[in-house]
Order: C-alpha cells, then sequence, then structure tokens
C-alpha cells in the first residue's frame, strides 16, 4: 500500500496595512487683495456695521459685526479714516 503524502497548509499572513500617516494640517489664512477696489468694499462694511451698532466699537468688534477679518477691518477703518468720517475714544472707533 502507498503511503499517503500529506502536506500541511500554512496560511500565509498577508502584511498588515499600515495606517496612512496623519498630515499636519496647517491653518489657512484668508488671503485678500489689497487694492483700491477692495479697500474700499471693506470701508464700507466697516462704515455699515458700525452704523448699524450706533455705538463706538473695538477693532474686533467691528470685525465680528461686519464678518470680515480684522486684517480687512484695519484696511477699511484707514479708508474711513483718511476721508474723516470716524472718530476714536478709549481705544474705541464711531462714526464722525
Amino acid at each position: 500500500m502507498a503511503e499517503k503524502k500529506t502536506t500541511k497548509k500554512v496560511a500565509e499572513k498577508a502584511p498588515a496595512k499600515k495606517a496612512p500617516a496623519k498630515k499636519a494640517v496647517a491653518a489657512k489664512k484668508a488671503v485678500f487683495t489689497v487694492n483700491a477696489e477692495n479697500a474700499g468694499f471693506k470701508a464700507g462694511d466697516v462704515y455699515q456695521a458700525l452704523a448699524a451698532a450706533e455705538k463706538a466699537m473695538t477693532v474686533k468688534e467691528i470685525a465680528k459685526a461686519a464678518k470680515i477679518s480684522e486684517e480687512e477691518t484695519l484696511l477699511g477703518l484707514g479708508w474711513l479714516f483718511k476721508e474723516g468720517k470716524l472718530a476714536t475714544a478709549d481705544d474705541k472707533v464711531t462714526l464722525a
């Protein structure tokens, strides 16, 4: 009688999958173009926020009310100061 050959099947392990490396998420900064047209629009946003509030506001408060960044707020404030439309008191800005 012939002997049966027995073979062991060894389950090959699939290589372990590595989780993709997490990339560092860089904070995205809003980029805006500085030109006369953009400065004028930001000045309008600042003016409307101050007119609606009817009180003196800080730069941060104006930015929040106008829904623009603080940098854009400063751009608009500069425009309005140059035109003489603003007054300051106690680190706050109001319409002149």
